[in-house]
């Protein structure tokens, strides 16, 4: 009759043929993962004394873990990465395949097995601008795992996700109120600064050149009206 730990060497078999036939990276790594748990099952069942019976309820509970999901992440950015922060103590200490983060052109979704009986999820959704899937990655630090999108248009985000963006959008008018009181020439001029410091690069230089063409017709109609002088009464 065959052993627990013969069972075991079994399945790492199959799984081991069904990693050489996976395709996709999320699968191998989900196939990986389970073949270096049954590995580790099996070395604690080699371990032990042959007349200790180990009975299958102390290996479920060993191994037992619960989900849960992350919503808290720190963020910093340059022109091109995205980096996103996530804090999980002892991270670092997990197998290199207990890791796992897979990507699309607005999401990522990252998966942390295993960690002090628990399996952490961190999904994140409609990112403010498309990303480059294939040259995004992730590192693991001490404590922390540290993802990095690869933008694939080069400018700054103003948020992580569209939606963070709509409802900063939604709490601040787009527009200048223009009351009996209020002075055009101000609520335009903030109009503009507000557009500046929201837009993208090109939308920076438009404004930019706007102000400066803007800045030397007046100072021509300025030199103008010095010319211009009334004729003196004799």
């Amino acid at each position: 009759m065959a052993t627990k730990a013969d069972e075991m060497r079994l399945d790492i078999e199959e799984l081991n043929s069904l990693l050489e036939k996976a395709n996709r990276q999320r699968n191998k790594d989900i196939l990986m993962l389970e073949i270096r748990k049954l590995q580790m099952a099996m070395t604690k069942l080699e371990q032990k004394d042959t007349s200790v019976k180990v009975t299958a309820p102390s290996l479920n509970a060993a191994q037992k873990c619960y989900e849960v999901k992350l919503n808290n992440y720190g963020w910093d950015q340059t022109s091109t990465t995205m980096k996103i922060y996530i804090t999980l103590n002892n991270v670092h200490q997990l197998p290199k395949e207990a890791i796992v983060c897979d990507f699309t052109e607005r999401s990522l979704d990252l998966r942390v097995f295993g960690l002090d009986n628990k399996n952490y999820h961190l999904p994140i959704n409609n990112l403010c601008a498309e990303i480059d899937t294939e040259k995004s990655t992730f590192k693991v630090k001490t404590d922390m795992v540290v993802v990095l999108l690869a933008k694939k248009i080069a400018r700054d985000w103003s948020h992580v996700t569209l939606v963070e963006k709509r409802i900063k959008d939604a709490k601040s008018p787009s527009m200048p109120e223009l009351g009996e009181d209020n002075d055009p020439s101000a609520s335009l001029m903030n109009l503009m600064k507000k557009m500046y410091q929201d837009g993208d690069d090109e939308m920076k230089k438009t404004i930019a050149k706007a102000w400066t063409e803007n800045q030397e017709k007046q100072r021509n109609g300025a030199a103008l009206d010095l010319k211009v002088t009334p004729l003196s009464q004799h």
